[in-house]
């Protein structure tokens, strides 16, 4: 599996900080990956639902420790370059 192309929203909100779009392999996208500080730095969180209960459920997420910190490393790395290129036009 390979991430072939992913697309950062930036956002300035308290926690969240953008929202990444992640195509994997040409073929498959996940939309509405988090990225979120939390107290120890940033991390994602993958789509979710509200179930009636009242608790957060994944829509789509990895099933191993690898392909999270994958998914993770690629995410934030994305996100650390677009908020570079968004300070270099800002100057």
């Amino acid at each position: 599996m390979k991430i072939t192309d992913v697309r950062i929203r930036l956002k300035d909100e308290t926690k969240l900080k953008g929202v990444a779009s992640i195509t994997i392999d040409e073929c498959f996208v996940i939309h509405d990956i988090k990225v979120i500080e939390g107290k120890d730095g940033l991390f994602i969180s993958m789509p979710n639902k509200k179930t009636a209960s009242g608790e957060h459920k994944d829509i789509a997420h990895p099933i191993n420790t690898e392909t999270r910190e994958m998914i993770k490393n690629t995410v934030l790395e994305a996100y650390n370059k677009a908020l570079e290129e968004k300070k270099e036009s800002a100057e």
